[in-house]
């Protein structure tokens, strides 16, 4: 993609170019730090700020008055945040909503869309996918007495540690009730194909959902066009929500009179939520698969990051992270891994295949991850042996890059990671 002579003066020159530029003086960079974790948690945003001091506020000045006045009506938040969301993955309004956590989503959607009968028992899932949605389903098929020996399906890595598409769709067999995937992978940054997978799913009559914690806010998604089934994802990585906040879930409208097994009364029809009627009554879009109130304060935070989203365009976005993940990809290429055989890529170089970040196996990775943090540069590990790098479109530059790249040469050619103890020393 770019010129095989890169020098710094092409990389500022990147910068210069860089019609998303503007959006970085709204985040708070941490002091003398080049961030590039971005996929585990993104930056405050001063705008973030705004939105949570103005519910705190609100708060402070209206008490209880703030459910039907602060001028974003509390009562009606998780279905507004919802709404503003469904224009980054490409859906209706009324088919997303701002509610509870990624792996509390999986168990609210998975208990109504998993439906066994007859042969079609197993859940379809894959081996690279986040430990706690594994564990979700687990629960799902142990509840209704399955074994997940037998009844949980992964999709086997091929020999370079990659899904194959067509290797998921050869296991969508008449046994199959439920296929419920990453977007992206968390670990390698390999992106699947979403459309072809929904499509495979849908000839066979298997409904199909994703876990797109590691796309949305990231990379442009069209969810109504490809008729996905039911999709969730955190906000707190690319959203820039703030660590812990809220979810997002999204269920297809056309699933609308399915009901929610696990109900709560804030899935209550919102009209008679205060009715307090024995009798379930869900809400008519997809916020009848809420289940606890809305933890308002910490929600407030993804009003703030929503609007700078909006403002910069989830395409533009979409567009300068493929640039600099392939200047990342192309500079480690040159100056390390040509070098060093213990070292590779093991995101795919496609652009249509590869996620928000670059994923860097070594052997070294540990140590390594440590010395990087020590001169100022805050990566991403997944023990044993991945590091992760993510430059977020918003907020990092071509130049940050570079620096990266030059740093960890440095390490890697100089052995500074060897001044580091080989044991991960806490999560990241």
């Amino acid at each position: 993609m770019y010129e095989d002579n890169i020098t710094k003066e092409n990389i500022l020159s990147l910068d210069k170019k860089d019609d998303l530029a503007g959006f970085r003086s709204r985040f708070y960079i941490p002091h003398r730090t080049i961030y590039m974790d971005g996929n585990s948690l993104g930056l405050l945003s001063k705008d973030s700020e705004k939105s949570l001091l103005r519910l705190l506020q609100e708060w402070k000045t209206l008490g209880i008055k703030g459910w039907m006045e602060g001028e974003r009506p509390w009562f009606w938040f998780a279905e507004e945040m919802g709404a503003l969301a469904a224009t980054i993955v490409g859906a209706r309004p009324e088919e997303v909503i701002l509610s509870g956590t990624t792996t509390i989503n999986i168990h609210a959607l998975v208990s109504s869309f998993y439906n066994p009968h007859g042969k079609k028992v197993k859940i379809l899932a894959d081996e690279l996918n986040f430990p706690s949605d594994i564990y979700a389903l687990k629960g799902q098929l142990k509840l209704r007495g399955f074994d997940p020996g037998k009844h949980l399906v992964l999709a086997k890595a091929d020999k370079n540690g990659l899904l194959n598409e067509q290797h998921i769709v050869d296991l969508m067999d008449d046994e199959t009730a439920l296929v419920f995937l990453p977007s992206v992978i968390y670990s390698t940054g390999q992106l699947l194909n979403m459309e072809l997978l929904t499509a495979e799913a849908h000839k066979r009559n298997i409904c199909i959902g994703f876990d797109c914690s590691h796309s949305v806010g990231a990379i442009d998604h069209s969810f109504n066009e490809w008729d996905v089934d039911f999709a969730l994802w955190c906000s707190y990585k690319y959203l820039n929500g703030g660590p812990g906040s809220a979810a997002f879930y999204y269920v297809n409208k056309k699933h609308f009179n399915k009901q929610p097994l696990l109900a709560g009364w804030v899935g209550y029809q919102k009209e008679k939520q205060f009715d307090m009627l024995q009798e379930f009554i869900p809400s008519p879009n997809a916020g009848r698969w809420q289940i606890s109130s809305p933890g308002i304060l910490g929600s407030s935070a993804i009003e703030g990051s929503l609007k700078i989203i909006f403002e910069a365009g989830i395409c533009n976005i979409r567009k300068k992270s493929l640039k600099l993940t392939s200047l990342l990809a192309e500079l480690l290429q040159k100056k390390i891994i040509s070098k060093y055989k213990d070292c590779k890529i093991v995101t795919p170089l496609a652009e249509e295949k590869r996620g928000g970040h670059i994923a860097i196996e070594h052997p070294e990775a540990i140590r390594i991850n440590e010395a990087l943090k020590q001169k100022g540069i805050i990566p991403d590990l997944r023990p044993p042996n991945i590091i992760r790098i993510a430059p977020v479109a918003l907020y990092n530059t071509f130049e940050e890059v570079w620096e990266v790249v030059e740093t960890l040469k440095e390490i890697i050619d100089k052995k500074e990671y060897e001044l580091y103890d080989k044991q991960n020393k806490y999560v990241t």
